[in-house]
């Protein structure tokens, strides 16, 4: 499966962004989905998932309320729409896919996107 994340760029703080996350190669409407960020000097971090058939969905505490993730209607698409975004939410954004296991954890994703720069400005 390969991915493509897509929709990131430079916003102000309280605006809103909709990232995108897409196949050409394949559905992967079998697979849960996670979406992973990383700032410069830290770690990856775990952001939200949704399970694979779209009725369960997984955020960190701090975009609980502000982010939401859902699979789309075509089978090979997902998306994180990311509002009242902070200047803390700045990092490369990351899509994921794996079919078991975990959804917190970035070991056990078996396909990545290449990442999609998020800049939140103060």
């Amino acid at each position: 499966v390969q991915l493509q994340a897509s929709g990131g760029g430079l916003v102000q703080a309280g605006d809103s962004l909709r990232l995108s996350c897409a196949s050409s190669t394949q559905t992967f409407s079998n697979y849960a989905l996670g979406w992973f960020r990383q700032a410069p000097g830290k770690e990856r971090e775990f952001v939200a998932a949704v399970s694979w058939n779209g009725g369960a969905t997984y955020y960190t505490d701090s975009v609980k309320g502000r982010f939401t993730i859902s699979k789309g209607n075509a089978k090979n698409s997902a998306y994180l729409q990311m509002n009242s975004l902070k200047p803390e939410d700045t990092a490369v954004y990351y899509c994921a896919v794996r079919r078991f296991g975990n959804l917190y954890l970035a070991s056990g994703y078996e396909y990545w996107g290449q990442g999609t720069q998020v800049t939140v400005s103060s």
